[in-house]
């Protein structure tokens, strides 16, 4: 397969969190994966392959080993991103003939990025249907709104720092004062009547199509890297690896742009009760669920900083990821990141496995970073975890850029991990099989 044609794809393809868990869902479906319910009692044979979503925009896969479980081998990622969200009754009229639209910022968006583009909507919607009410992805598949910036000579302080009003600088131009209603271009696309929508969760999205380029055409540039990017590399890792002793795990959470704190999010009881479920369901009781624990590692997978090409002082003086430079392993004092040396040995293992290119991101000791999936999750589920990701530029802007080799990169490490397995030895030694 050729990965990253595929993965451009993917970007294109799926605009929003909902999008990408429904594309992974369809992927794994056609690998074999049955689907699960939360709603309902699981049923799960040895070697067989399962999945279960929630809310429809996160997603627990999971592949049982033939024998009895060692431990969980966990790959964690994020659906969501920064974007601008459309509020409830979206449009707003004037002045002098148009109509915008009514937005606020989701995430920590990189603002300006978003002026003088072309954007559409997409999201979902619920429908009302003769079987009740049924959710259904909605993306209107054309250059639909832009957001203009103010002209040079209407502020000629612009190049010398600007700061934006959300609610004044960024609402999109929709239209003149004639025309449809933002629902009814939402019903047409999804073929539904407008009367029969109860609800919707819209957003914005960057049109602007994936893009190879570089002398040696070795960037890749688009929307939503952070964390798609991760995201697709679990998932391809997941399909692609090989059975071991242990359950190999595909966590796809959302709402970690927004600090995780949601049903299905990373603090959530989602990847907790999943793991419950799995050895109550093959017949372990507490104390064996708490011992598969004890042999369990995670790589929580989310974008990092790479070294910026025009602005070297932002980043530490030693740990300087590189675009092109290998998986980035990830490390805070804070504990924001949740590496620790007992789980940086295990990554290393795990590199030397795959044969994968590995390099250090730390924060300047004077710019404090953002937090991510791993110590949040450990919360619910007390995992051995490694913070990782792969080095971009320009992360939450609406078009970040990586190197195409870091995707293979994380990919091997990815298949390396669901291939393994982890036991302690009776003297406390971690070992890797």
């Amino acid at each position: 397969m050729d990965h990253i044609r595929d993965l451009m794809d993917y970007l294109r393809d799926n605009p929003t969190n909902f999008h990408v868990t429904a594309a992974h869902a369809a992927a794994l479906e056609k690998e074999g994966y049955r689907r699960l319910s939360e709603s309902e009692k699981w049923q799960l044979v040895p070697g067989g392959k399962y999945y279960v979503t929630r809310n429809g925009s996160a997603l627990m896969a999971f592949r049982l080993p033939k024998g009895r479980p060692e431990g969980f081998m966990i790959m964690a990622s994020h659906s969501d991103f920064p974007y601008l969200k459309i509020k409830p009754g979206g449009e707003i009229a004037g002045p002098e003939g148009c109509r915008k639209l009514n937005v606020e910022v989701y995430g920590g968006a990189i603002l300006y990025s978003w002026l003088d583009r072309p954007l559409s909507v997409a999201g979902r919607i619920y429908v009302r249907t003769e079987t009740g009410t049924e959710m259904r992805l909605v993306n209107v598949p054309r250059d639909l709104v832009l957001i203009p910036s103010v002209a040079i000579h209407m502020n000629r302080e612009v190049n010398s720092g600007y700061k934006f009003d959300p609610q004044k600088d960024m609402l999109p131009l929709w239209g003149g004062p004639e025309g449809p209603s933002l629902m009814d271009v939402i019903a047409q696309s999804a073929g539904v009547s407008g009367q029969d929508i109860l609800s919707a969760e819209l957003c914005l999205y960057n049109r602007t199509s994936p893009a190879r380029w570089g002398a040696s055409m070795e960037y890749l540039s688009a929307q939503k890297l952070d964390d798609s990017e991760c995201a697709y590399c679990s998932l391809r890792g997941l399909l692609e690896s090989t059975d071991s002793s242990s359950v190999a795990v595909h966590a796809l959470f959302d709402n970690e742009e927004v600090g995780s704190g949601t049903k299905q999010g990373a603090a959530s009881t989602f990847l907790k009760e999943t793991l419950e479920r799995i050895s109550t369901t093959l017949g372990l009781d507490r104390q064996e669920h708490l011992m598969m624990l004890a042999e369990s590692f995670m790589l929580s997978a989310d974008n990092a900083h790479g070294v910026h090409p025009n602005h070297p002082e932002l980043a530490d003086p030693v740990n300087r990821p590189v675009l092109g430079g290998g998986v980035v392993i990830k490390f805070a004092g804070n504990q924001k990141y949740a590496t620790d040396a007992s789980s940086e040995a295990v990554f290393r293992l795990l590199c030397e496995k795959g044969g994968v290119k590995n390099q250090i991101f730390t924060n300047r000791s004077d710019m404090p970073g953002g937090s991510t999936l791993g110590n949040i999750s450990s919360q619910q589920a007390a995992v051995m975890t490694a913070d990782i990701g792969i080095a971009q530029l320009a992360m939450h802007s609406s078009y970040e850029s990586c190197a195409a080799s870091d995707v293979e990169e994380m990919i091997k490490l990815a298949c390396a991990l669901f291939s393994s397995s982890l036991r302690r030895a009776p003297s406390g030694a971690l070992v890797l099989e």
